[in-house]
């Protein structure tokens, strides 16, 4: 299960690259990881996530900082 923080994480990710139709091969490029590995952590369902590397990584990518993926505040209950 992916906590609130993870989640959020992702639902960034996910809402940059389709806003700049970045496809998660594309993605999975930038990262040198496999395609697959995209598709895990968009999916509910599986418990892959981006890890701190991947975000710094992402924010080079997408010429932003890395706090774009973050949120402005904590979040109280982390379990989804």
């Amino acid at each position: 299960m992916k906590t609130k923080i993870e989640q959020h994480v992702i639902d960034a990710v996910k809402k940059k690259r389709l806003e700049q139709n970045i496809s998660q091969a594309t993605l999975a490029f930038c990262l040198n990881v496999s395609k697959g590995f995209i598709g895990d952590v968009e999916s509910p369902k599986m418990r892959a996530k981006y890890n701190l590397n991947h975000i710094n990584e992402l924010a080079k990518f997408f010429n932003c900082s890395p706090r774009e993926f973050l949120p402005e505040s904590f979040f109280d209950e982390d379990a989804l």
